[in-house]
């Protein structure tokens, strides 16, 4: 019995969960997606969770604009990911082609592109392969897994001696 207790405690009625739904979008942007889940891991079913998210919207605590927006940000100027990598995130998080579109256009290019060549440049200070194909190679794929793009790379790669 101790079991069907602790899962029922888990369960939270409507209005708790509106309350934490809010709380847990005031403290950072979310996905529908994210909050979806969320609300599903607190014991709701499909018709709460649904007007709920739809409450969230209508209140301005859930913005898929914004979420993207955010998402980019902190992902390109703290993580320093490439539009690549972004992109798949936004994706798993299944935020519209439109809105990943329009938010990876608020990076600007040369800054992207001094971001890439920094990028490089760090991870070229940390490797001690001493040939230079092995060494190039090495940078190209750091950089992809960062999530940039192969023609960016492999032009910094060969316009500089890294």
């Amino acid at each position: 019995m101790q079991k069907d207790e602790k899962a029922r405690k888990s369960i939270l009625t409507v209005r708790q969960a509106k309350l934490k739904a809010a709380n847990y979008c005031a403290y950072q942007e979310r996905s529908q997606q994210e909050m979806r889940d969320k609300l599903y891991a607190w014991g709701l079913h499909t018709p709460e969770v649904e007007q709920l998210i739809a409450e969230l919207i209508l209140e301005n605590f859930l913005n898929e604009e914004r979420f993207a927006l955010a998402y980019v940000s902190g992902k390109f100027n703290i993580k320093g990911w490439g539009r690549l990598k972004i992109k798949q995130g936004l994706q798993h998080k299944r935020i519209s082609s439109r809105l990943i579109k329009d938010a990876l256009l608020t990076i600007e290019e040369d800054v992207y592109i001094e971001k890439l060549r920094s990028i490089i440049q760090k991870k070229g200070e940390t490797i001690t392969e001493k040939d230079i194909h092995k060494r190039r190679y090495r940078l190209a794929q750091y950089a992809m897994v960062k999530g940039y793009e192969n023609e960016l790379i492999f032009d910094i790669l060969n316009n500089n001696d890294l």
